[in-house]
C-alpha cells in the first residue's frame, strides 16, 4: 500500500514554521511591553512632579555615571547570560570587567564617585543590539527576552524605590494604630519576637540581618538554577521565579498607597524620632484605644501592608521545592529567617505577614496559570486569595477594636482563612504538576520495540541488503519518508 508522504508546512525565510499560535503570543508580548513602558513613563512623570527623578532617568544615567548598586547590575547581567553559551558568557564577563576597569581609572583620575556596574549594563544592552542586528527569528527573540529579563530586574528595583518615595510624599498620615490594634488578636508577634532578638543579640540579629538583606541574592540563585538550561534548549521555561518576583514588586507598592503603614519600630519605636506616637516597641504593648490616623514625616516609606519581604520569601520557598535537597533546606531557612527578621526588627506587624502570604500565593497562582493555562482550580485559588486579601485589609481598617477585644475569635479566624488559601494553593499546585507530567494530546508516543527474529548480518551496500526503513506492508502507520541518519 502506497501512502502519501507527510506534508511539512512551508518555512519562512528565517527557517521557522509560520505557526498560527505564535501570532497571539507576539501580540501579547507587544501589549505587555507597551503597557510596561507606559507605566514607567507615568511613574517618571509623577516622580518629576514631586521633585525627584524616576526609574527611566535613574537607569539611563547608569550607562555613564556611577551606579547605585553594582551587584544589582551584575545580577541583571547574570540573568541575561542564561541565553548565551559558555564561551559567550566568558566573553561577556570579560567585556564587562574591562569596561568597569576603564570607568574606574577615569573616575579615579577625575576624583569622581567610585562604583562599578557600568560594564554589566553595557553588555546587557549589547546583547540587545546583537539580537536586533545579527540574529533573526527565534534566536533574535531569545536574546531580546534575555535582555528584557536583565533590564527588568534593575528596572524593578528602581521602580520600587520610586514607588516608596511617592508613598512618603503623598500619604501624610499612616494607619499603624489600626494595624497595631488588630495585631492584638494575634498576640502582638512583633513585640514578642522583638524581645527575643534583644535577648539573643548580637548573634541572632547578625544572622538575620544577612538573611533579610540578601533575599534578592538568594532569589537570583534559585532563578538562575531554574533557567540553567535555557542556553541548551534555546527557550525559557513557561514559568519561573523571576516572573513572580517582578509582578509582586510591581503591584505591592500600589497597595501601600491604599493602606499606608510604616511599621512598629517607626510608629512606636526610637526610629520614628519626633513623629513616633511613643517609645513603646518592643518593651511595652500599645494601648487599645480608638485608633486614628497618625501624621508622619515625608521621608519614611509606607511599605508595610502587605509585607513584600514575606511575599518574596514565600515565593522563594515555593520555587525552591523543585530543586535539590540543599536548595529546599535553604528555601525553608530563608523563609523562617525572613519572617523572624521582619517581626523582630520591628519592620512589620503580624497582620502584615498574613496579608503578604495571601498576596504571594494569589500572584503565584495567577502567574502559573497564565503560563500553563487557566483551569478551574487555579481560578478558585485566585478568587479565594483576592477575597481573603480584601477581607484582611477591610478588617484591619474597620474592625481593629473588635478584633483586639475578642482575640479568641478573630485570631484563630485570621489564621484559618490564611490557612485555607495555603491549602487551596497546595492542592491546585499539586494537581497542576501531575497534569504537566501527563503526555500532551497530539504528541505521538514512541511505540515499544517489537521482538524480531535474528537475521544474519549483511554487508552494507550489497545486493539483497536489509532495508534501513520500515516496510509499509509490515507497519501500517509508516510513511515513505526516509529515516534520518544519526
Amino acid at each position: 500500500m502506497i501512502t502519501e508522504p507527510t506534508r511539512i508546512p512551508p518555512r519562512d525565510d528565517r527557517g521557522t514554521q509560520p505557526a498560527p499560535w505564535r501570532r497571539p503570543r507576539v501580540v501579547l508580548w507587544t501589549a505587555a511591553g507597551v503597557a510596561t513602558l507606559g507605566f514607567l513613563v507615568a511613574l517618571e512623570i509623577v516622580a518629576r512632579g514631586y521633585g525627584f527623578s524616576g526609574p527611566i532617568t535613574e537607569q539611563s544615567r547608569e550607562v555613564i555615571f556611577a551606579p547605585e548598586s553594582g551587584p544589582l547590575l551584575y545580577g541583571g547581567l547574570a540573568l541575561t547570560m542564561v541565553v548565551l553559551t559558555w564561551r559567550q558568557r566568558l566573553i561577556a564577563l570579560g567585556i564587562a570587567a574591562g569596561v568597569d576597569v576603564a570607568f574606574f581609572l577615569v573616575r579615579w583620575a577625575l576624583d569622581a564617585d567610585m562604583n562599578f556596574g557600568n560594564g554589566a549594563l553595557w553588555v546587557v544592552l549589547g546583547v540587545a543590539v546583537l539580537g536586533l542586528t545579527r540574529r533573526t527569528g527565534q534566536e533574535r527573540l531569545l536574546l531580546l527576552k534575555g535582555t528584557g529579563l536583565g533590564l527588568l530586574l534593575v528596572a524593578g528595583h528602581k521602580t520600587g524605590d520610586t514607588w516608596l518615595l511617592i508613598t512618603s510624599k503623598t500619604r501624610a498620615t499612616v494607619l499603624d494604630a489600626y494595624v497595631a490594634a488588630a495585631d492584638h488578636a494575634l498576640a502582638d508577634p512583633s513585640w514578642l519576637v522583638g524581645r527575643f532578638l534583644n535577648a539573643t543579640a548580637p548573634v541572632s540579629t547578625g544572622i538575620l540581618h544577612v538573611v533579610y538583606g540578601q533575599l534578592p541574592l538568594a532569589a537570583a540563585l534559585v532563578g538562575l538554577y531554574q533557567l540553567r538550561r535555557v542556553a541548551v534548549e534555546r527557550r525559557f521555561p513557561a514559568h519561573h521565579l523571576v516572573r513572580t518576583f517582578l509582578v509582586i514588586g510591581l503591584f505591592g507598592p500600589a497597595i501601600y498607597m491604599i493602606f499606608p503603614v510604616v511599621g512598629p519600630v517607626f510608629a512606636y519605636g526610637t526610629d520614628g524620632g519626633a513623629w513616633a506616637t511613643a517609645n513603646l516597641w518592643p518593651d511595652v504593648l500599645p494601648p487599645v484605644t480608638d485608633p486614628q490616623p497618625i501624621p508622619f514625616d515625608g521621608i519614611t516609606p509606607r511599605n508595610c501592608m502587605p509585607s513584600l519581604h514575606t511575599a518574596w520569601a514565600v515565593t522563594l520557598f515555593i520555587h525552591s521545592r523543585d530543586g535539590s535537597r540543599a536548595m529546599r533546606w535553604a528555601g525553608t531557612f530563608w523563609l523562617v529567617g525572613t519572617l523572624t527578621a521582619t517581626l523582630g526588627f520591628g519592620y512589620h506587624y503580624g497582620a502584615d505577614l498574613l496579608a503578604g502570604v495571601v498576596f504571594a500565593l494569589t500572584i503565584e497562582t495567577a502567574m502559573r496559570c497564565s503560563a500553563h493555562g487557566w483551569d478551574r482550580a487555579g481560578v478558585r485559588v485566585v478568587a479565594l486569595g483576592l477575597t481573603v486579601f480584601a477581607a484582611q485589609l477591610a478588617s484591619y481598617r474597620w474592625l481593629p477594636t473588635e478584633m483586639a477585644a475578642r482575640p479568641w475569635l478573630y485570631g484563630p479566624l485570621l489564621l484559618l482563612v490564611t490557612g485555607a488559601v495555603i491549602y487551596a494553593y497546595a492542592r491546585a499546585a499539586r494537581a497542576a504538576r501531575e497534569r504537566e507530567r501527563e503526555p500532551k494530546p497530539g504528541v505521538p508516543r514512541q511505540r515499544p520495540a517489537r521482538a524480531e527474529p535474528a537475521e544474519p548480518a549483511r554487508a552494507v551496500g550489497t545486493t539483497g541488503a536489509a532495508p534501513t526503513g520500515t516496510d509499509d506492508s509490515q507497519d501500517p502507520d509508516a510513511t515513505d519518508a526516509k529515516p534520518e541518519l544519526v
